[in-house]
């Protein structure tokens, strides 16, 4: 039997059937119409655009356009992705119609005019405008951009912006890069762990940017800040005052604040234990290098050249590569970790509650305070006096003056110290005079028995506290009425689902709400690793450049990483004291690395020649990602870490390198004539002219000396472990430089003690001992310098299969050839056209190459020695004509502004009249010579050791 079903509940289902398929009618045509409106926005998007030959735009609907994506449901455009595409022309203001927007990359084009603002775009998570040509950016170009996480806006010529207030409505943001920029005024306060709670990466490098940094950095979980290089208007560094603010971002792992203007001291930055890369040079920082900056387990790159730091030069650890040129600090000597004049150290230590000002930094250097420091006078080395009235000086006044016992005068007058005079100052057996007068003292004066004490001018003198507070701060202001990242959220999701049906509004609603928040929130970047430059979204396009963190090896350097371009690190290859290339720029100028760029291919790379924007021509290593295990990437670090090390004219110099994933480039100078073993083995395939004798003994005399220098006259010795041919360049004047020093050892003892170490090298170059028990001293590069003077001499190459078999290693079938006289003429290098002085010049360097390539190490000559050969036989000095003593007629009785009057009156004198200016006029002037201020030249010369 059939029960019947209630009318009443039959027509309340049809009803809410008809209200559903209402409500899905509805959401249906309002999804069209947004559909419609983004086609609408696409099309003016494209007339505005000038698109390149790789850009397909013509089919009607522009979700099957080349680099856009829509959502496949509702057909809404999600994302523009047009990376380097050869586009110019504008931007339509049209982009702020496609509200469903998440990605807009554009990076790496010529797009033109002022970029229209983007507010309200609250599903915009990625923007990458990097590289283009944007004139301009909106005020409320930020508003309402609840979702975004990653902003590039460098190298755009933007006329001058303030970061606006509406970057704050970004709360999930990470990375904030806008390097060269044209971002002008104050560095801005809002970047704070309450507006930025995820924040890693801000850069804002080569700006306009002015004032200090702001407290509201403090506790900022930021692991990579570019501050470097901020000019205002007439190129003065515009970013000033301290950088105490570092010591509470513990996170930081990179820190560029060099090129500024800041001062004060390093602070304590124990706490920064993931730090890697600090560079502060070209500042104005002053005080001691903490201690605990060298101690940092981390650390691996320290940049503090041209400061005016006090104190002991600090002592780093080699695995930390340290670029502080010396004379370009205050350091008192110029030994690492030598420590000062007890004296020295007391006089700096009560600068520390002053701040260490920069004047007084600047003035007092050296080790020995009695030779003309400011305001310090001495008596038998002994300090008596201190005059340092009206220096500025500001902060309290510290108890540690007592530890100058010998003081009698201390004048601190009219300056603008606080706070009361210490009572330990009463201590000082033979203080006589304390004038602190005309300062900003209070409390009681304390009782100096033999002391007379001028405290006048202090209107607080005598009181508890002062009068009014001074340097009180009041406390950012709060920004009431501001939503937090949550309520904008639920505004978006309510907005993105109105007139969808209800049951499929809520559910949708709440999954758009958990996913997001797992995508903002789920992923938090580990602080082992620094994104350096644009994540690009989409699977093809991402780019990571890490740097060294916590715990990071070989395997974490070369992980997952996708391959593109690395937009915004191009901009800072062009700041000269920084050795970070980026691998997009390497890319251009190799053209991507092509075949006909090679330059020449080794065990652990390829080399390949570029050319920079500037027309300077550069070597690029590039290491192969299939050796980059631990061996691969410690010949990686090695060669980094000698090369910033040690400069001299025969090595060389290291131009930069790069991190990119799997990517390790190393970016040399270019030395057009390509290797040696170009010109000794293969110069008939290569059709090149053979070397003279004479090229031969300069090429050997220039490797020797850079080897001599690597040996002994570096501030540490080294070993090069893989002297050849193929690593010796040459310069179009036929000059050498040594290369590749991927397997170069420190050597204790100035290398004269022997260390264990793996096997490395090339065979037909390795000494006995090294081959057999793997132990080396410098004696090493020797045994391989005696065997490139074997193939000098010869033209045979240390191992040549195609000989037959007792002559298939050089050294020992030069041993036998060159002991007959017949047998040795025969085995030179017929292409050396032999007369009896070439061939006298011959046997000298044959018995060199004899002795280097002895059996014992301590038979065989030192690096010095060999050069001292070699120059006799290369820098034969020989007058062009006699040296008579009437050749000018002169009288050498005479006196030399006599001699001169004589050189002039004949006509003949070479000395310009600039040069006579110093030389006086009569014969009791006195000569006087020019001098250049210390360290001026210092910084712009090589360190040659010769």
């Amino acid at each position: 039997m059939s029960i019947e079903r209630p009318r009443v509940y039959t027509r309340g289902l049809v009803s809410m059937q008809m209200i559903i398929l209402v409500l899905y009618v509805f959401y249906v045509t309002t999804s069209a119409q947004s559909a419609s409106s983004d086609a609408t926005a696409m099309q003016q998007i494209k007339q505005n655009f000038k698109l390149g030959p790789k850009t397909d735009w013509s089919n009607s609907d522009p979700c099957k356009w080349n680099g856009i994506s829509c959502d496949s449901s509702s057909n809404r455009v999600t994302r523009i992705q047009l990376r380097n595409s050869g586009i110019s022309g504008t931007l339509s203001s049209s982009i702020g119609n496609l509200t469903s927007l998440e990605v807009l990359e554009l990076m790496g084009n010529a797009i033109s005019g002022p970029l229209p603002s983007l507010k309200g775009l609250s599903s915009l998570q990625t923007l990458n405008l990097h590289d283009n040509k944007f004139s301009s950016i909106p005020d409320d170009f930020f508003d309402g951009l609840t979702s975004l996480q990653q902003v590039y806006l460098d190298n755009n010529p933007f006329s001058t912006w303030s970061i606006p207030e509406g970057l704050k409505d970004a709360s999930s943001l990470k990375n904030f890069s806008a390097n060269s920029a044209n971002v002008g005024g104050k560095l801005p306060d809002i970047f704070s762990p309450d507006n930025f709670p995820g924040m890693t990466h801000l850069h804002l490098s080569f700006n306009n940017l002015s004032g200090g940094l702001p407290p509201s950095f403090s506790g900022l979980g930021l692991q990579s800040l570019w501050l470097n290089g901020q000019q205002d208007s007439s190129g003065s560094r515009s970013l000033n005052g301290t950088i105490e603010v570092l010591q509470n971002m513990t996170q930081l792992v990179q820190i560029w604040l060099n090129m500024n203007d800041l001062t004060g001291p390093i602070p304590d930055l124990s706490k920064l234990t993931s730090l890697v890369d600090l560079n502060l040079r070209d500042n104005s920082l002053t005080g001691p290098v903490p201690v605990s900056l060298t101690t940092l387990s981390m650390l691996k790159t320290v940049n503090l050249t041209n400061n005016n730091l006090q104190g002991p030069t600090p002592k780093f650890p080699d695995s930390v590569a340290v670029d502080m040129l010396p004379n370009l600090n205050s350091f008192c000597l110029p030994n690492p970790g030598v420590d000062c004049d007890s004296r020295v150290n007391t006089l700096i230590s009560v600068m520390e509650p002053f701040g260490y000002p920069l004047q007084i930094a600047r003035e007092w250097k050296g080790n020995d305070p009695c030779s003309s420091w400011l305001g310090i006078t001495c008596s038998n080395k002994n300090i008596t006096t201190i005059n340092l009235q009206s220096r500025g000086l500001s902060g309290t006044l510290s108890p540690k003056f007592a530890a100058l016992t010998s003081v009698q005068t201390l004048i601190l007058s009219h300056n603008k110290i606080t706070g009361s005079i210490p009572e330990e100052l009463t201590k000082m057996p033979n203080l006589k005079t304390l004038d602190v007068s005309f300062n900003n003292l209070y409390g009681n004066v304390p009782d100096f028995s033999h002391t007379r004490v001028n405290a006048n001018g202090n209107v607080d003198i005598g009181k508890d506290r002062p009068s009014t507070s001074r340097g009180g701060r009041s406390g950012a202001p709060g920004a009431p009425g501001t939503t937090n990242g949550k309520g904008s959220k639920v505004g978006v999701v309510v907005g993105s689902v109105l007139g969808s049906v209800f049951l499929v509004s809520v559910a949708g609603g709440l999954l758009f709400c958990f996913l997001r928040r797992k995508r903002l929130y789920g992923s938090v970047q580990q602080p082992n690793t620094i994104v350096i430059h644009p994540s690009h979204s989409g699977s093809d396009n991402g780019v990571k450049i890490t740097v060294a963190g916590p715990g990071l090896n070989s395997k974490a350097m070369s992980g997952d990483q996708s391959q593109g371009s690395s937009g915004t690190s191009d901009v800072h290859i062009v700041e000269a004291n920084s050795m970070v290339i980026s691998i997009q720029v390497l890319k251009n100028v190799t053209n991507n690395f092509s075949d006909d760029k090679v330059l020449g291919r080794g065990g652990f790379g390829t080399v390949y020649k570029g050319e920079l924007p500037d027309g300077t021509d550069i070597a690029v290593k590039r290491m192969n990602s299939g050796v980059l295990g631990d061996k691969g990437l410690a010949e990686f670090k090695s060669e980094i870490s000698v090369l910033t090390k040690v400069r001299h004219r025969h090595l060389v110099g290291l131009l930069g390198f790069c991190l990119d994933g799997n990517e390790k480039l190393l970016v040399y100078e270019y030395l057009p004539q390509g290797a040696l073993s170009r010109y000794l083995f293969n110069w008939k395939e290569e059709e090149l002219k053979p070397l003279g004798w004479k090229q031969r003994l300069t090429i050997a005399l220039d490797v020797a000396r850079g080897v001599e220098y690597l040996h002994g006259l570096a501030h540490q010795s080294f070993i090069h472990r893989d002297l050849k041919p193929s690593n010796i360049l040459l310069g179009d004047d036929m000059r050498a430089k040594v290369a590749d020093f991927g397997l170069v050892r420190l050597a204790p003892d100035g290398g004269k003690t022997s260390i264990e170490t793996r096997l490395a090298g090339t065979f037909g170059y390795l000494a006995p001992e090294y081959a057999v028990m793997g132990r080396i001293t410098t004696k090493v590069d020797v045994f391989s310098f005696g065997v490139i003077l074997m193939e000098i001499i010869t033209g045979r190459k240390a191992l040549d299969e195609t000989q037959p078999e007792d002559s298939v290693h050089l050294v020992s079938w030069f041993r036998r050839v060159s002991m007959n006289k017949d047998s040795f003429r025969k085995a030179i290098d017929p292409t050396i056209d032999l007369d009896e002085e070439t061939l006298a010049s011959v046997s000298t360097v044959t018995q060199l190459a004899g002795h280097c390539c002895a059996r014992e190490p301590n038979q065989r000559p030192e690096m010095g020695h060999v050069v001292n050969v070699l120059s006799s036989l290369v820098d034969v000095w020989k007058p062009s004509e006699d040296d008579s003593e009437d050749l000018f007629g002169l009288d050498y009785d005479m006196t030399l502004p006599q001699a001169l009057k004589k050189w002039q009156a004949l006509g003949d004198s070479n000395i310009d009249s600039s040069s006579s200016s110093f030389l006086g006029s009569g014969d009791n002037t006195q000569t006087s010579i020019p001098t250049r201020p210390s360290g001026f030249a210092e910084s712009f010369t090589s360190t040659d050791g010769r």
